[in-house]
């Protein structure tokens, strides 16, 4: 029997892991269509079901959990693999000195302390990091690769999907109590909402939600820094994402009052010039980043799943 295509397997331990083929589509940046597509071929391909519906979730038959474990171990055979000639890569390249640019938030939330694990990992490596959140605010002067906030193109620029972000209602505990407590979309109108933008995210959100954006006593900020502090202290309701929030969510300073998560209007990108895509240093980096914001968003879409 013909080996089916790897991308194929690779699309089903999406959906497998994820038990769900919209958020196995998000992971792999293609549309659910596609998915469906790929698992559709394998399952006439093997001329077996390795999928059944349970609710809105997928789950494994005996046969797809089969084969689930075996592309597993094939994949986590193949990365070690890839690791390996990473490393050799890295070890090949002479001292470099790179400057990362990054939005400040998103360093602390995220990078900042991912980038420690990098030095430690390639001491070869001197890192210089300066913090800028969209495009039009980077020194490119002194930026090698910067991580930005925004919506491409950027011309005379590579750029790749770093961070495919869904925004969702955070507050402090705080506006769970009393007469205006948070239980339902309406409920947003008692209190102030906290925007980072023009108010765009937030109309898009209420407008998924079925709620009546007002925008009455809302209060604009240009540093998103400032809106989850705001929101943190109780003056207010944030649109942010799971990974930015990640440790105020996990250590109770904000919850999610709703469940409703919408895709967000800009995104997170790793950017550097067409230039330097080339260069040995820079690609090191940036396939590393990339790397890691995908072990991350995959683990993030885990837990939105099992939750």
């Amino acid at each position: 029997m013909r080996l089916p295509p790897l991308n194929a397997l690779r699309v089903f331990e999406s959906v497998a892991r994820l038990g769900h083929m919209g958020a196995a589509a998000a992971e792999l940046h293609v549309t659910p269509g596609a998915v469906s597509q790929q698992i559709r071929s394998l399952q006439l391909s093997l001329g077996i079901e390795l999928f059944e519906k349970r609710g809105r979730q997928l789950a494994l038959t005996e046969e797809g959990a089969t084969l689930q474990r075996s592309v597993r171990k094939a994949l986590d055979t193949l990365m070690v693999g890839v690791r390996d000639v990473a490393a050799r890569k890295a070890a090949s390249i002479t001292k470099s000195v790179l400057t990362i640019s990054m939005p400040q938030v998103h360093g602390v939330a995220w990078l900042a302390t991912r980038l420690f694990d990098f030095m430690a990992e390639n001491r070869n490596f001197t890192l210089n990091v300066v913090t800028a959140a969209r495009f039009n605010q980077v020194d490119w002067r002194k930026a090698d690769i910067s991580v930005v906030y925004g919506v491409p193109p950027w011309p005379g620029f590579w750029w790749q999907l770093l961070h495919g972000i869904r925004m969702t209602p955070v507050c402090s505990p705080q506006l769970l109590r009393g007469p205006n407590a948070i239980r339902q979309i309406g409920d947003l109108a008692s209190h102030r909402l906290l925007h980072e933008d023009d108010g765009s995210q937030w109309r898009r959100y209420q407008a998924a939600a079925g709620g009546v954006y007002t925008g009455s006593s809302d209060v604009f900020f240009d540093d998103f820094g400032i809106v989850l502090q705001a929101a943190r202290d109780g003056y207010g309701v944030a649109l942010s994402d799971e990974i930015i929030s990640a440790r105020d969510l996990d250590e109770g300073r904000l919850v999610q009052p709703l469940p409703l998560a919408v895709p967000a209007i800009h995104n997170y990108y790793c950017l550097c010039a067409e230039a330097k895509r080339q260069r040995e240093d820079v690609s090191y980096f940036i396939d590393w980043l990339v790397a890691e914001a995908s072990k991350i968003e995959a683990t993030g879409r885990r837990q939105r799943i099992s939750g």
